[in-house]
């Protein structure tokens, strides 16, 4: 998948398509679900908040990615991979 990339801090200026990059989630971000192409967080596993809603959603999502707020920032092209755990910055 590739898509621009949205951190927490502008998510409320989410646009459909774009990947959302955070350190973790909960019940409160279940909104931005159905606007986001995809998920990556710093913190979870295969049975955290986001693995699941992202499965229900069927987007891709990597999880337990540390640092992914201060690596990527906003407007950057990244490729996403959930099946294999690989998320880059697309020059």
């Amino acid at each position: 998948l590739l898509g621009f990339e949205k951190i927490l801090e502008e998510a409320n200026n989410m646009k459909p398509g774009e990947i959302l990059i955070c350190p973790i989630t909960d019940v409160g971000w279940t909104p931005y679900f159905s606007i986001a192409s995809g998920l990556v967080t710093e913190i979870g596993g295969m049975l955290s908040h986001g693995a699941v809603v992202a499965r229900e959603y069927g987007l891709p999502c990597v999880v337990n990615v540390q640092g992914a707020c201060s690596k990527f920032k906003t407007g950057q092209m990244v490729e996403l991979d959930g099946s294999t755990g690989v998320i880059k910055i697309c020059q």
